[in-house]
């Protein structure tokens, strides 16, 4: 089966300014490398459709849904955060970019694909059930993974998280669910300031310092994440994928390469064979380094293909 590759054109509308890194760019940075590679003919192309508020409502508060709404502007910025902004297009894009999980699940539990990449934005590991946060307004990769449990009643679902940055709004939604496997790694101390003292059974926090390298992740993932994985058994692999691990993304400050992102994607695309019939929705976070996110996600996409 193939795997289903989800954007949607307001993605590249989303846009919070000239001197922002989380530009519209960054999802042609991914696509641009499929188109050059060839791997793209070879996806599955869908176009996400909105989440709905019903979706919204599983992970997020009906005051911070409504708040999202009211405060969308007409023209201009409003300022949601520090760092999150949102245009006249930002609501619709972040309504797809949720959407873009829901669909995957969709697709996958019907048996039409094996798995699935998500190129959107706004991210949403960082917004919270009840605020904003880091770039990201909702939270997709906790949407998505609600969406599996609640409609298709799974009870395992894991999240594997190795952005730069702790996911710690997908921490604070599901972090009193033990249906939830949550594995992260993250730069400590550094934004979010948060998550190296907040493990527990199935929150699986792994903080790596200043400057880890490709090795480090590997033997920390190799050591707390698989052990905890492999005994929690998943019915579904949620991924977010973010690359500002990267060595050449100055934002990030750790020095993972392609090969370590090939590396953690073998490893996880083998326990959902295992575990959950080869499922996995890998949704997009964080990269700023232009170059560095296309060819990363690049590779990540070309293990979960198997081409």
């Amino acid at each position: 089966m193939q795997t289903v590759y989800l954007t949607h054109p307001l993605s590249l509308k989303h846009d919070m300014g000239a001197d922002h890194p989380e530009c519209p760019a960054r999802i042609h940075a991914i696509e641009d490398r499929l188109i050059a590679s060839g791997l793209l003919h070879f996806l599955r192309c869908e176009e996400a459709p909105p989440v709905t508020r019903e979706q919204l409502l599983r992970v997020h508060s009906a005051e911070y849904i409504d708040s999202v709404f009211k405060q969308s502007p007409a023209s201009g910025h409003i300022t949601l955060d520090g760092d999150t902004l949102m245009n006249p297009y930002s609501l619709g894009a972040a309504r797809h970019a949720a959407g873009a999980g829901v669909r995957a699940v969709d697709m996958l539990m019907a048996g039409e694909a094996e798995n699935a990449f998500c190129n959107i934005r706004p991210p949403g590991h960082h917004a919270g059930r009840s605020n904003a946060a880091g770039f990201c307004i909702f939270n997709n990769v906790a949407i998505a993974a609600a969406h599996a449990m609640e409609q298709y009643g799974l009870q395992r679902v894991a999240i594997a998280d190795f952005d730069v940055h702790h996911g710690d709004g997908t921490e604070d939604i599901f972090r009193d669910d033990p249906r939830v496997m949550l594995c992260s790694t993250f730069r400590h101390p550094f934004y979010p300031y948060c998550g190296a003292d907040s493990s527990n059974e199935h929150v699986i926090n792994v903080a790596l310092a200043a400057g880890a390298s490709g090795e480090d992740f590997r033997a920390e993932v190799s050591r707390h994440w698989l052990p905890a994985l492999q005994q929690f058994q998943p019915q579904m692999l949620f991924i977010s994928a973010g690359f500002d691990a990267h060595c050449e993304d100055d934002m990030g400050g750790l020095a993972l390469r392609e090969a370590d992102y090939m590396w953690v994607t073998e490893v996880l695309k083998g326990l959902a064979s295992q575990h959950a019939s080869g499922r996995i929705v890998s949704m997009l976070e964080g990269g700023y380094a232009l170059s560095a996110l296309g060819r990363s996600a690049f590779a990540h996409i070309k293990v979960l293909s198997g081409l």
